[in-house]
């Protein structure tokens, strides 16, 4: 398993284990792939998930908004990924039902010294786009923390830190 994937299912791991919001909303978020600055995702959609018209709740595709940005910054080797100063959400269609897998591509867009911006992008089984999102995350101090891994450029190795396992 590339390097990179590993980490940033490591860093998911991290948020479920603190069984806060992200472990109660989407417990079965699976990482299918990740490398430098991308991401992607999938998620069975669930009864608790959906709105009382028996589709995905707006409110759920903007929490993934937040979670998978956090994520595509961990993709660069960030253990701690900031906090969130904006973030948005645009609704194309609806997103599916119970039942359905709801695809979704998040891509690191810049990181700088203090500001990570990303794009989240949704899909239903069919592949269309059902939403997008923007996330900005303030990164300042995540730079230098302890289990901060780099990756080599394509993720398959790490090149400085300590990837245990």
């Amino acid at each position: 398993m590339a390097a990179c994937l590993r980490f940033t299912r490591r860093v998911w791991k991290s948020f479920i284990d603190n069984k806060g919001h992200d472990a109660q909303c989407f417990p079965n978020l699976n990482i299918h792939h990740a490398k430098p600055g991308l991401v992607e995702c999938t998620l069975k959609i669930e009864p608790y998930n959906l709105n009382r018209v028996g589709t995905v709740h707006g409110g759920l595709i903007m929490s993934l908004t937040d979670t998978l940005g956090s994520l595509a910054v961990a993709t660069k080797g960030h253990y701690m990924t900031g906090v969130s100063t904006d973030i948005g959400t645009s609704f194309v269609r609806p997103a599916g039902k119970n039942g359905d897998i709801l695809h979704a591509t998040a891509t690191l867009t810049a990181l700088g010294k203090s500001l990570a911006f990303t794009r989240v992008e949704f899909r239903n089984p069919g592949g269309e786009l059902v939403a997008y999102g923007h996330h900005t995350k303030y990164v300042g101090r995540s730079h230098a923390h302890e289990k901060n891994l780099k990756f080599s450029d394509d993720g398959e190795m790490v090149v400085d830190g300590n990837d245990a396992i």
